[in-house]
């Protein structure tokens, strides 16, 4: 199943609510007024917006995720790698190790992950 896609506020959203799952929307409407700048509406929209797409899951007031952090993020990578370097990873890793100063630690946890 392919994971939805989250837009870059929605995330946002997400965030806070893979901080503090499973929350009430109240108490999420709250997180979201004070980190996001949010209205009561605003927050209940993306609720329901999340919850069409299969995103969250909003069952008694209680909000929780479908999707994980390390989902989205895994999807965000692949629609980026598929959309902009032609589906080429290598093309990817090399424009990302060109654009950003690696230290010996970042070198070394990339080897491992690879030799994994």
């Amino acid at each position: 199943m392919q994971t939805p896609k989250i837009f870059e506020s929605e995330y946002r959203f997400c965030l806070i609510l893979w901080e503090n799952e499973p929350v009430s929307s109240r108490v999420l409407s709250d997180l979201c007024k004070e980190k996001l700048g949010w209205s009561k509406t605003t927050t209940y929209t993306v609720i329901k917006r999340l919850s069409d797409r299969g995103v969250v899951k909003n069952e008694n007031t209680i909000v929780t995720s479908l999707v994980s952090k390390d989902e989205a993020q895994k999807a965000e990578i692949d629609e980026l790698v598929e959309k902009k370097f032609e589906g080429s990873l290598p093309a990817f890793i090399a424009a990302f190790a060109k654009s950003k100063k690696l230290s010996q630690e970042d070198i070394d946890e990339i080897r491992r992950i690879i030799d994994k």
